[in-house]
């Protein structure tokens, strides 16, 4: 059995997707990446091939998300996909008429923008918390609510509670001053689920032409009340795809499996021992120029693999041992 792995290691989480030559989805492993991409990259590895079928073959990896090209120099990848791409492409494999894309991450967001099969248009948040997962999992703390009982909790509610929500810190000063005044926890929850949504689409979406179909996909697409607060603001059904979380690692296998399916590769794989491998990466300030770029560099076996982060590309790719 040809199979795919598709490898998206975000700040908070790592996903990892194998689809078979069918692009169905055999093995799959969530997992938080809590600061050391390296070693969950090598612990979701290992999930993968315990959950693999004894027969199934790894033809290729494909990674995306923030540290993509970190994770292809561990893995060796065969293909690195930025991911935009990699989340426009699952969208469009589960729901093929989608024109708008929202994605929510721990510490990210974007909307993608679709028509006729084609993106045309993007944005993204990188800056501020308060359009992102970690927006909720942060308050969430302050009300002493597991984060998977949030979404639960706000559809509960019956008169919620307008959080200024602009600002992660403006935020938890106006819901610690609902509760001190008495309003329930339910109605502050979905106060801040809104507060969340509206800033994603005064931030993120702003100037955008948000058309039906809209797909909702990432780790947030979890939580029903986001859901509930989005197709209010919208006044549009919002569609959460099968796998929503796994999507960017699902569409970076996709792309793999369209480039190389049915050709004589040789996978660039380094195969599963390098769960085992000992990395260090390091960093540097490259003075050929101005800039002054701080580059990344990955060591492993007692030679330098890769280094990145420039503004050109002097240091891409190089290599030495």
């Amino acid at each position: 059995m040809k199979t795919y792995l598709g490898v998206d290691v975000g700040s908070v989480t790592t996903k990892l997707a194998l689809l078979d030559d069918q692009d169905r989805l055999i093995a799959s492993t969530y997992l938080r990446t809590q600061g050391r991409p390296i070693g969950v990259i090598q612990k979701g590895l290992e999930d993968i091939r315990k959950q693999m079928p004894p027969q199934a073959e790894i033809c290729g990896v494909a990674t995306t998300g923030s540290a993509r090209y970190l994770a292809g120099v561990v893995l060796g990848a065969d293909l690195i996909k930025n991911e935009i791409t990699s989340h426009a492409v699952a969208a469009m494999y589960y729901i093929p008429e989608v024109q708008t894309i929202i994605e929510i991450g721990g510490q990210d967001s974007k909307i993608i923008l679709v028509r006729d099969g084609v993106v045309v248009d993007f944005g993204m948040n990188t800056v501020c918390a308060a359009g992102t997962g970690s927006f909720l999992e942060h308050q969430a703390s302050r009300l002493n609510i597991e984060i998977e009982e949030f979404g639960g909790q706000a559809l509960k509610s019956q008169a919620p509670v307008r959080i200024a929500g602009r600002c992660t810190v403006f935020a938890e000063s106006d819901m610690i001053h609902k509760q001190q005044i008495g309003h329930k926890t339910e109605d502050i929850v979905y106060g801040l689920c809104q507060a969340l949504v509206r800033n994603y689409l005064n931030n993120v979406a702003l100037g955008k032409e948000i058309l039906p179909p809209v797909a909702f996909q990432g780790g947030v697409a979890f939580n029903q009340g986001i859901i509930k607060a989005l197709e209010e603001a919208l006044g549009l059904e919002v569609l959460v795809p099968p796998h929503h979380e796994l999507m960017g690692a699902i569409g970076a296998a996709l792309l793999l499996r369209e480039e190389i399916g049915g050709n004589s590769h040789k996978t660039n794989f380094k195969g599963f021992e390098v769960s085992q491998t000992d990395f260090t990466v390091s960093s540097f300030i490259c003075k050929a120029c101005p800039n002054l770029c701080e580059i990344a560099q990955i060591s492993g076996e007692g030679k330098i693999l890769a280094r990145w982060g420039g503004r050109c590309d002097l240091w891409e790719g190089a290599t030495t041992s």
